[in-house]
């Protein structure tokens, strides 16, 4: 069976920045061997935007809708996406 690439593009809502979260999305994002990105967004949201197999995106969204600690996730709105397949990283913007 060939694993399939997706790109999924989700906005977390809640308490979720000055947490950790950003840092702690890169290192589980990492972790799982992704691509992508998280940024925080001015209306207090973090936007993450992760590529690879799905079954390992699917298991960072399960890992977001918990997130660190100190963090509140309300919500977490997901669109999927065509993969880019650009950037091999996953960083912290």
């Amino acid at each position: 069976m060939i694993a399939m690439t997706v790109r999924a593009h989700i906005i977390v809502q809640g308490m979720v920045q000055g947490v950790g979260f950003r840092w702690f999305t890169a290192r589980e994002a990492q972790g799982l061997g992704l691509s992508g990105f998280v940024r925080n967004l001015g209306d207090g949201s973090v936007e993450v935007e992760a590529e690879g197999e799905r079954g390992l995106v699917e298991e960072l969204i399960g890992r977001l809708k918990i997130g660190p600690r100190s963090a509140d996730v309300q919500d977490l709105r997901i669109s999927w996406q065509k993969p880019l397949q650009e950037n091999p990283r996953f960083e912290i913007r």
